[in-house]
């Protein structure tokens, strides 16, 4: 027996980095025993879709930026870093000063205006078991961290409940939540609270139009693709019913993650955040309209070769950038999955709501996107080689872009650190899901809302389902 073929054929070595790490009596190193192997498009894929591969490539980036090898971008220097750092805990005093800092996530844009939204939900919803909320609180937080793009400047939702105005992400959380209410997501009249996969496939994008208060004079950027977006979403859950249950609800995510502790999830359950995100991202990969699949690409790096659509395949929010470097066919591709890990922050809540403890909440990363980028741009940590870069329209796909948003990813981590020491608190107390929420978001929409009236530093064309 040798490492190289395990004891299994001698004439045929493997390229599998567990049977490679494999000492002469057959003993395997645990941790790469279940790595996949990226030779294959079924194992990229997955490595892919884990939190480490996005952390480690943005750090590369970073580093790379920081050697001045970047055509895109130079990286401030250690006094832009704590005055970003700085910038944030301010701002995070100012907003959390009397109560703990909550996680970032959905639920905050439900709190908007002063309304506790949550409460009144759970209401509607009246005696039920503690899974069945569990249930309708996943339902609602899917649909609406799906339709949570950015709104564009000029779009906003009058609540008529409250009175009171809201737009961008608040505006789009709050309509999201009324839609949900009036039963917009669900096939079933007599269960108007919940989405599945029928109401979700039979979605008429001026029905989401009208529940948006959309019109000529309040357009909402990328609302067809939101729409369509949402029909991908239940034709998908449609196709699993082993994680969506026979109805084909987002709920079922409970069931499927905390189906082996009984119906009613006992304290020791528990579960670790990236298993919710692996889950999401392994069930939910073909919702993604953006044509990236690790099999659309050719060997030599090229995106000559047709790939064979097999939604298992799909990457989502997943980018070529020349410069990143990885293993087989995992090459070249820089991942994000920011919507799927603003869901799986948006999650969080809803399973400890339940009793269930989540893990390890820390293995997610920063959310790239306009606000969190925009803040280090504007706080000169990011420098754009060229002004021109600030003026023209870029593509999501675009190598400035991803370049940007890795260095979003990589830099935001240091930023936590540095508000921790400024704020004197742990990573324990501080971790970077409050740091996000205290924090960086806000910190981005106070220094754009000062510099440009509230618009993000970089024009993006946007389809609604990333920016």
């Amino acid at each position: 027996m040798s490492g190289s073929n395990y004891g299994v054929d001698p004439e045929r070595p493997t390229a599998n980095p567990g049977v490679l790490s494999a000492d002469a009596e057959g003993h395997v190193d645990p941790a790469v025993e279940f790595v996949g192997d990226t030779a294959h498009p079924a194992g990229a894929a997955a490595f892919l879709r884990t939190t480490q591969a996005v952390r480690s490539r943005a750090a590369a980036l970073l580093a790379r930026a920081r050697a001045g090898e970047s055509e895109w971008f130079t990286i401030g220097n250690d006094d832009a870093l704590e005055d970003t750092a700085r910038t944030v805990a301010e701002v995070t005093r100012d907003r959390y000063a009397w109560g703990p800092i909550p996680y970032h996530s959905r639920w905050r844009h439900f709190e908007a205006g002063g309304v506790n939204r949550v409460a009144a939900l759970d209401q509607l919803l009246g005696d039920v078991t503690a899974r069945q909320r569990a249930r309708a609180h996943l339902d609602l937080v899917l649909v609406s961290v799906l339709l949570d793009a950015g709104a564009g400047p000029d779009w906003h939702y009058f609540e008529a409940t409250s009175g009171q105005r809201f737009t961008r992400s608040e505006g789009l959380g709050i309509a999201s939540f009324h839609a949900f209410t009036i039963g917009l997501f669900s096939s079933d009249p007599a269960h108007p609270l919940q989405a599945d996969a029928a109401g979700l496939r039979a979605l008429v994008t001026d029905r989401l139009g009208d529940a948006f208060q959309v019109s000529s004079v309040n357009p909402l950027v990328g609302l067809a693709g939101r729409a369509t977006l949402l029909r991908r979403l239940g034709e998908a859950m449609q196709e699993r019913p082993e994680v969506f249950g026979d109805d084909g609800r987002p709920g079922g995510l409970f069931d499927a993650l905390i189906g082996p502790y009984g119906p009613a999830a006992p304290p020791t359950a528990e579960i670790a955040a990236h298993d919710i995100l692996s889950l999401l991202l392994e069930s939910l990969s073909g919702i993604w309209p953006a044509a990236n699949a690790i099999d659309s690409v050719a060997a030599d790096g090229s995106d000559a070769a047709i790939g064979s659509g097999d939604p298992a395949l799909a990457l989502g929010d997943c980018w070529r950038h020349r410069a990143v470097r990885g293993p087989g066919l995992t090459n070249g591709w820089m991942p994000f999955h920011k919507l799927s890990q603003w869901l799986t922050y948006s999650m969080l809540e809803p399973f400890e709501w339940a009793g269930v403890k989540v893990r390890h909440v820390e293995a997610l990363t920063a959310l790239p996107e306009y606000r969190n980028g925009g803040l280090l741009i504007d706080s000169g940590l990011i420098v754009p080689r060229s002004p021109a870069f600030l003026q023209r329209s870029w593509k999501v796909g675009d190598e400035f872009i991803v370049e940007w948003r890795a260095l979003t990813v990589a830099l935001l981590d240091e930023v936590a650190a540095r508000v921790r020491r400024v704020m004197e608190l742990s990573e324990e107390d501080l971790p970077l899901a409050r740091v996000l929420e205290g924090g960086t978001w806000a910190a981005g929409r106070v220094m754009a809302q000062r510099l440009r009236e509230g618009a993000p530093p970089l024009r993006i064309e946007s389809d609604g389902t990333v920016f």
